[in-house]
């Protein structure tokens, strides 16, 4: 009698399965923030943290165990939301083609519940980084992943992540500052009477 004759799970198709599946779980809501704050708009963030999960589907064999889950998954996010990106930039300007002019932002429920001006100072100061700065500062400051995870994650020597992290800093300290400071009303001159 075969296994599957036997109701046995067979074995080839099963634990790759059970590993993706917890893949899936252990890690949707990191990918899910990385797009985001990788620059993936709010609309299209479940589908990009969904293009991750398939290409890390698609690829589970290849992974060797070499970085840890979270930065493999890393890897492969940076890469789908530059294709997001490109893909945004295309659609964007074949609409700005046919509307002559730029479209209003769409603002969802979500974003008036979630997106505090907190949340939406951060945005705007993580867009004055470039790519590469954007990607370490994400993960050091607000994923907390170690130096050394991210240069296995990037692929780049140790010394560039930690030049990459200070200027990424210096740049979001300034950022922050000017934007915090553009959100505090002046005091009318003379003071109240």
């Amino acid at each position: 009698m075969t296994g599957k004759a036997q109701g046995l799970p067979t074995p080839s198709l099963a634990q790759p399965e059970a590993r993706f599946t917890e893949l899936y779980e252990e890690n949707f809501d990191f990918v899910w923030r990385s797009v985001r704050m990788l620059g993936v708009q709010l609309e299209a963030a479940d589908d990009a943290a969904q293009d991750v999960f398939l290409v890390a589907h698609r690829r589970l064999s290849d992974f060797e165990g070499r970085s840890s889950p979270r930065t493999w998954l890393f890897a492969i996010a940076m890469r789908v939301v530059a294709d997001h990106r490109r893909s945004r930039r295309r659609k964007m300007r074949l609409l700005d083609r046919v509307m002559h002019s730029e479209p209003e932002p769409i603002r969802t429920p979500f974003d008036a519940a979630v997106g505090s001006e907190r949340r939406d100072v951060l945005m705007s100061a993580l867009e004055a980084l470039s790519d590469e700065q954007r990607a370490v500062f994400v993960l050091a400051d607000i994923e907390e992943l170690s130096a050394p995870e991210i240069a296995n994650a990037l692929e780049v020597n140790l010394n560039t992540v930690y030049s990459r992290l200070r200027s990424a800093r210096k740049l979001m300290t300034e950022k922050l500052a000017q934007l915090t400071a553009a959100t505090i009303p002046a005091e009318p001159e003379g003071g109240a009477r």
